[in-house]
């Protein structure tokens, strides 16, 4: 049976009357999962029934039986669907973000390990694998994200993260971004993330680098120009999203706040396809767990704002 396809919320009065139960949530669950119709994952066929005191759909042909969260960053979580739910509608629709502090207090949760894990899952849903790549005019350059720390400033500054950075222009304006940590800035780092990320053939603009010399030799036009606007303005605006929302993060999770603000920036006018995309439902995404985000890296340290403390 084909199911008509879910709407969005415009205001935060339409998302907590669309969403107050875990029923509701069920079923915009199940009406994005399958647009079409319940389709089983095993044998292809269409007639399901529910099986309420599991919340699962069984497939009336060969039985097997389909988990609504499975694949999402919802599955085998204890936190109730409404909740989840709000969570994902604060991430897409707030403009800045929001530190995982401010999301503790929004949800109303007691811990803050709880706040700071439902988060990261978000934003593990946020990148999409087999994303288009950029193309036409692409502005390519790299920036340092840290505190004041004494030594070189520039390329080969010590103790900060080099964050390499590229953006499709359309007309007069940005359109899409891509962003990523490297560990230098060699001609061979800085050509492997432009090839990852911008269609061979695309016009690529850059400083006059000599590591960025190369390029037309691997495919591209490159033009060498001090005026790389809107990948500058990018970077200027990171940097105050991540001082000014999150107030210092440190380099073990950098590249997941960097994830964000991407998708945020590419998703700017579509908050249904994002609030879709971060509870996992485009694209199975279980998101790590909290022993997963600290069970690395330890001892490194944190960039922190001269003023303030770090939060993750």
């Amino acid at each position: 049976m084909k199911m008509p396809r879910p709407t969005f919320p415009r205001t935060v009065f339409e998302f907590q009357q669309m969403f107050s139960t875990e029923e509701a949530c069920l079923k915009f669950l199940i009406q994005s999962r399958w647009p079409d119709g319940f389709s089983c994952p095993h044998c292809g066929n269409t007639e399901s029934y529910w099986i309420d005191t599991r919340k699962l759909l069984q497939c009336k042909k060969c039985s097997y039986q389909a988990s609504v969260t499975a694949g999402t960053v919802m599955h085998r979580s204890r936190m109730p669907l409404t909740m989840w739910f709000q969570a994902a509608y604060l991430v897409t629709t707030h403009t800045p973000g929001m530190s995982a502090l401010q999301f503790q207090r929004q949800i109303g949760l007691s811990s803050y390990q709880t706040a700071f894990t439902m988060l990261h899952k978000l934003r593990s849903a946020m990148v999409k694998t087999g994303r288009s790549m950029l193309s036409g005019l692409v502005e390519v350059d790299e920036t340092y994200i840290g505190g004041e720390h004494p030594g070189k400033s520039g390329r080969g500054a010590e103790g900060k993260v080099i964050v390499v950075g590229a953006v499709d222009i359309r007309g007069k304006y940005a359109n899409r971004v891509r962003l990523k940590v490297i560990p230098d800035v060699t001609g061979k780092t800085l050509t492997d993330f432009i090839q990852l990320n911008v269609e061979e053939g695309s016009t690529v603009k850059t400083d006059e680098w000599v590591s960025y010399s190369k390029l037309e030799t691997v495919g591209y036009r490159h033009i060498v120009t001090p005026e790389l606007i809107h990948i500058h303005r990018v970077f200027s605006n990171l940097k105050t999203w991540l001082i000014g929302t999150h107030h210092g993060v440190s380099p073990q999770h950098l590249q997941a706040y960097l994830n964000e603000f991407c998708f945020r920036f590419n998703r700017r006018k579509t908050p249904m396809a994002a609030f879709q995309t971060v509870l996992g439902l485009v694209k199975e995404r279980l998101g790590p767990t909290y022993k997963g985000l600290y069970g690395v890296a330890k001892g490194r340290k944190a960039w922190v704002h001269p003023t303030n403390p770090v939060l993750s």
